[in-house]
């Protein structure tokens, strides 16, 4: 009887457990309403493109830059009145035709171009080749506008209306190549205070053949001294080595350029050119005022 009991209760339990195991039917879930549909939001917004970041552009090298922005002036001795005990007054002219002086019309860096474009940024001032009389004048008396000395270094050329009748003179365009010729004044002297004999460049001028005139005459006179602080930091194209840093102010003070005296000091301010017709004779008194210079030098010193 016992036995039988217990095996109701298995069979009891039994059915229950497959009871609770059996899947039981779920109701349908109801679909979520469908909102209204705008037609404007059916058309695709613009899909934003991430910018391309802009590549720097490659080293062309590793030699030093154009320009040297970063040197300074380096100021000359100051000299007293009082100290000069002897001074001359030299003119020169540089022909950029020479290979000494050929890196002054490099097509990369032309001193024309340095020069012109301070005078037209007016950060040089140019002065008038003429006085008012239209002689020859170097003392830097008469300025001029930058648009002037434009037209001065540029020409001018004369443009005619046929059916005005008029004739109206007008710029002409700036051909750096014409300038093959720099004037340089300088004043040679001796400083007693610091016991020196050195040269001291006054002003240069950018020269033009004159078809009128057959000659080469200034175009325009710049204060060196002035000038000096742009030429520090402009590059100069140097044939021995290009990672140079050699400026346009070191080509000058340094004497590196060839160069011919065409007038010295003298009581009826002339020129060699109006003293003596013969172009080799000039060349001939050139040298032997260059050395009459070097010899007061030599003169000055015991040994």
């Amino acid at each position: 009887m016992k036995r039988i009991l217990i095996i109701a209760v298995f069979a009891l339990f039994t059915t229950l457990a497959f009871a609770q195991k059996k899947p039981t039917k779920l109701a349908p879930k109801k679909a979520a309403p469908v909102a209204a549909v705008n037609v404007a939001d059916t058309v695709k917004a613009p899909v934003k493109t991430a910018k391309k970041k802009l590549k720097v552009p490659p080293k062309d090298g590793f030699y030093a830059r154009k320009d040297i922005d970063s040197t300074e002036m380096v100021p000359l001795a100051d000299v007293r009145e009082e100290d000069v005990f002897y001074a001359k007054r030299i003119w020169r002219e540089i022909d950029l035709r020479d290979t000494v002086n050929s890196a002054l019309r490099s097509p990369k860096s032309r001193l024309i171009d340095v020069i012109i474009a301070a005078v037209k940024a007016e950060e040089l001032t140019a002065y008038s080749p003429f006085d008012s009389v239209n002689n020859e004048d170097d003392a830097f008396t008469n300025p001029l506008a930058a648009d002037s000395a434009m037209m001065q270094a540029a020409g001018t050329v004369e443009v005619t209306d046929s059916k005005a009748g008029t004739v109206t003179t007008v710029a002409n365009d700036l051909n750096p190549e014409s300038f093959l010729k720099f004037r340089i004044k300088e004043d040679w002297i001796f400083d007693v205070k610091r016991s020196i004999f050195e040269p001291r460049i006054v002003g240069i001028a950018p020269m033009k053949f004159i078809e009128s005139s057959k000659q080469w005459q200034p175009v325009f006179w710049i204060y060196y001294p002035e000038a000096r602080e742009i030429l520090t930091k402009k590059r100069l194209v140097n044939t021995n080595n290009d990672a140079s840093t050699l400026s346009f102010d070191d080509f000058f003070i340094r004497r590196l350029f060839s160069s011919y005296i065409v007038k010295e000091s003298n009581p009826g301010d002339n020129k060699l050119r109006d003293i003596i017709a013969d172009p080799k004779q000039r060349l001939y008194e050139s040298e032997r005022i260059k050395k009459s210079v070097l010899d007061y030098e030599q003169g000055l010193w015991e040994y």
